[in-house]
């Protein structure tokens, strides 16, 4: 690998899995910013923007610390039925955004954004479509029993390479995207950048 620096700007363990499994090379610094402040600032229809806009803020507020670094931000939004969907904060919570979610679909926005000395170098987002199937309240109940609080740290109160992926009849998309970040095109410019090899 080359001399060039990498640092993730996020605490999502799904997004390191994804580098640590593609072979790259990055430390972890996770960013210290006020996302309901950037939630607040933005137009709720653009759920897709707004994926695009974390990952902005979350990179550059390490890259003002670690300017020679290329530090990498990453942020997933989900919209549903017009609205912008937040994390559940219980499982009461979950259970009642899952059955609304239930037989209809929704969309993942996953965004990132590359940044040095401070600037944003590259930005994009990438989005799929979550086909929920029309499940029982047995398998509801019994799939919130076996996944337990760990739901709350999901966006869709799911996870796909866990049980969550029964909850669905189909996914149009890229499977790195559904777990939050746009991996190809981000592979792409760590190679333009320097970070891996070309």
């Amino acid at each position: 690998m080359s001399g060039e620096r990498l640092i993730l700007a996020s605490k999502s363990e799904a997004r390191r899995a994804m580098l640590e499994g593609a072979g790259v090379p990055f430390a972890v610094q996770v960013a210290d910013v006020d996302e309901d402040a950037v939630k607040a600032s933005h137009d709720p229809a653009d759920a897709a923007g707004l994926a695009v806009e974390l990952a902005r803020v979350k990179a550059l507020a390490v890259s003002r610390h670690d300017a020679d670094a290329w530090v990498l931000g990453a942020d997933q939004t989900l919209a549903f039925d017009g609205g912008l969907v937040s994390k559940a904060g219980s499982l009461e919570a979950a259970r009642a955004r899952l059955m609304a979610m239930r037989g209809k679909p929704h969309q993942l926005h996953s965004g990132a954004a590359l940044a040095r000395n401070g600037q944003i170098v590259w930005s994009g987002v990438d989005t799929a479509t979550m086909r929920v199937r029309n499940f029982s309240d047995a398998f509801l109940e019994a799939y919130l029993k076996a996944e337990g609080e760990g739901l709350l740290a999901c966006v869709g109160s799911y996870r796909l390479e866990g049980m969550g992926s029964q909850l669905f009849e189909a996914v149009e998309g890229d499977y790195f995207t559904v777990l939050g970040l746009p991996l190809w095109p981000v592979l792409e410019e760590l190679r333009r950048a320097g970070v891996l090899r070309s």
